[in-house]
């Protein structure tokens, strides 16, 4: 009951009392129970997805936050979704034990997102993520669960209203006692510092709806419970890796089961559990099944007389028959809408979501249609997708990586920061790699393909800033095409960069390498290797990958910046910028600062230029810049190594113009 209506309902009590008419009030007290009876009973949203991957990273600098925003959640809203569960790695979003303090960066980028959903009228479920489907749940996760939720309550206690906090994900390989225990622990720690918003408890056994019944009777009455539905699991898991043993070989599974329709078992998975399951499918793959499986949840919700909602459901989609997937989760979704369960499938945008296998997933092109239709949603109308050659150019990264890009690399080991404060080039962030093992790779994938051929033909470059700390580094730069074919192959173009002829010196270093000076390379599949042959294709460009080719980066430590593909006739080849209009200085970054800031300025014209820095007397400190600049945007390093705290000024100046700004320095 929001605090409107209990103030009405207040005011309906002190009339009836003031009549004095015991059975008015006792009327009255009837109305309000059934009120809180049916509302218990219902969820504050009731359709919704899954936006899986997106914050499931090992740290924060690895969330590609460009992937979604404001407009996307919107189209979402559309379709007829009400609300969104953010599955986030929380722990892993911290900087670990004992405090878990979550990183700064990290509830900056979930405030953008709950600021979205707010702005739309959506709820969002933070969902606490940091689970491995190969390890139990730890007995002792208590130890982590209280710290970092107090801090998230303490974060958002006096923020937003449609927020929702949902403790932890599938807690497995744990006894129901124990994990009701930790539950009601972190519950009551919340509720210290946060008494407003709702928060989502599940049971153990993979938020079973049949560890449903072993939960306590919270005291605690803003809690909305939640269950996970993917029965008959050798339909909605066939050919998942993830299983064990792994479910890979089977495929083409009906729904529902039907006899003739069934394949033949893989030798592979004889006598184990998944073989009986497949031998009981004539019993448990119907939709009379189904729905009394899903009635197991329900029984819990009536008795209980609580909130339920279904936070995860679907079908992986790459081993099962789309008409069979699309009905199952017609049956599964309808009876959740007949019997008002709440619901989030499983996922968006990958493998278990709403887009057309193997496509681009690009909204106005790639939705399965029938599925959204079978969710009861409202799919807008789709076109064919055409791909046209790209006649300008675009950025990758620059702070963030650009949309329409996804991460696609594979620096496994070491350190890979999308969100390096290390002195970027420009802005607020570079890209800062390190420790990674041979062949690792940044990988920028272009969703859809790129037809670059256009831009090959009018000499465009790829731009980038560079910095490294070791002079005998050795990278590649490289594109990989799109395998087309079955015989076709993933070919490379690529360019070495050198540390030698670079001279790698921790200072950063502007390239613009013309797509014409990549080399082919050859190209790498199922373990084989493929020398060039002449067949890499410019009009369907898959990746552009930044490569370990020559060995680990052990104590080798890269950093990158502004990466682009540009017109270098409208670009200072000097500073990658367009040339500048008029002479600027900008305010030093960090300020204040210890020890170290970054002095940026443009100039119209190549000139005479000096910049020096001056004490709060006058006195000049240091003379950062006193030579002829030629035209663009440019930063210089100020080291205050040995100076004392204060204010300090900076100037710019030519013959004809002077500028000036001030900084502070703080020790």
């Amino acid at each position: 009951m929001s605090s409107g209506n209990t103030g009405n309902y207040m005011n309906k009590f002190c009339n009836l009392s003031t009549n004095g008419t015991v059975v008015n009030i006792l009327l009255f007290l009837l109305v309000t129970i059934t009120f809180n009876t049916v509302s218990a009973q219902t969820a504050p949203f009731k359709k919704g997805f899954n936006l899986a991957g997106w914050f499931q990273q090992s740290s924060t600098g690895s969330i590609h936050l460009k992937k979604f925003d404001k407009e996307y959640f919107r189209r979402i809203k559309e379709l007829g979704a009400d609300h969104l569960r953010l599955p986030v790695n929380l722990h892993f979003m911290t900087d670990g034990s004992p405090d878990y303090k979550p990183d700064d960066l990290f509830l900056n980028f979930l405030d953008q997102i709950v600021g979205w959903t707010e702005e739309l009228d959506m709820h969002l479920i933070i969902d606490n993520h940091t689970f491995n489907v190969t390890q139990n749940t730890d007995t002792n996760i208590a130890q982590v669960l209280i710290p970092v939720w107090t801090q998230m309550a303490e974060h958002y206690k006096d923020k937003y209203n449609n927020i929702y906090y949902e403790i932890l994900n599938e807690p497995h390989g744990i006894n129901d006692e124990k994990w009701n225990e930790i539950q009601l622990k972190v519950v009551e720690a919340i509720r210290l510092i946060d008494t407003v918003h709702t928060i989502i408890v599940g049971p153990a056994g993979w938020n079973s709806y049949n560890n449903l019944k072993y939960m306590p009777v919270y005291e605690d009455k803003n809690l909305i419970y939640t269950f996970h539905f993917y029965d008959p699991f050798i339909f909605t898991h066939q050919g998942a890796g993830w299983t064990d043993p792994s479910m890979t070989p089977l495929s083409d599974i009906p729904f529902p089961y039907d006899a003739a329709d069934m394949p033949p078992f893989p030798d592979e998975l004889k006598n184990s559990w998944i073989e009986s399951s497949f031998n009981r499918y004539g019993l448990e793959g119907t939709v009379q099944k189904v729905h009394e499986l899903i009635d197991i949840a329900i029984k819990f919700r009536d008795e209980r007389n609580v909130p339920l909602w279904c936070g995860e459901f679907g079908v992986y989609m790459p081993n099962s028959n789309n008409e069979d997937r699309v009905f199952w989760h017609k049956t599964v979704s309808s009876y959740f809408d007949s019997n008002n369960i709440a619901w989030s499938m499983w996922e968006f945008d990958d493998s278990f979501g709403i887009f057309e296998e193997a496509s681009n997933k690009l909204f106005d092109h790639d939705l399965n249609v029938e599925l959204i239709n079978a969710l009861g949603m409202n799919p807008p109308p789709q076109t064919e997708y055409f791909k046209r050659a790209d006649t300008t150019g675009f950025s990758i990264f620059t702070d963030y990586i650009e949309t329409d890009i996804i991460s696609s690399g594979s620096a496994s080991t070491g350190i890979l920061d999308f969100y390096s404060t290390d002195y970027p080039y420009d802005g607020s962030y570079s890209v800062h790699w390190t420790g990674s093992d041979r062949y690792n790779k940044i990988g920028f994938n272009f969703i859809p393909d790129k037809d670059l051929s256009v831009l090959l033909n009018k000499n465009f470059a790829v731009d980038f800033w560079i910095k490294c700390d070791v002079a005998a580094a050795r990278i590649d730069i490289r594109f990989v095409d799109t395998k087309t074919t079955n015989d076709d192959k993933p070919w490379r173009m690529r360019y070495t960069l050198d540390g030698s002829a670079l001279s790698f010196n921790n200072q950063w270093q502007h390239l613009q390498i013309p797509l014409k000076e990549f080399n082919e390379h050859g190209a790498y599949e199922d373990g084989t290797w493929y020398n060039a042959q002449g067949l890499f294709d410019w009009t369907d460009v898959d990746i552009f990958d930044i490569v370990a080719e020559y060995g680990s980066l052990e104590n080798i430590n890269f950093w990158f910046d502004e990466i682009k593909i540009i017109d270098p006739s409208a670009v200072n080849v000097s500073t990658g910028e367009m040339f500048p209009s008029e002479f600027v200085l900008e305010q030093n970054y960090p300020n204040p600062f210890n020890p170290s800031t970054i002095i940026s300025y443009s100039i119209p014209d190549d000139d005479y230029v000096t910049l020096k820095v001056y004490d709060i007397l006058g006195n000049e400190i240091a003379v950062l810049i006193d030579d002829v600049i030629k035209s663009g945007r440019y930063k210089t390093e100020f080291d205050a190594q040995g100076l004392s705290s204060g204010i300090y000024f900076y100037q710019l100046y030519t013959k004809d113009i002077r500028l000036t700004g001030k900084m502070l320095l703080l020790k």
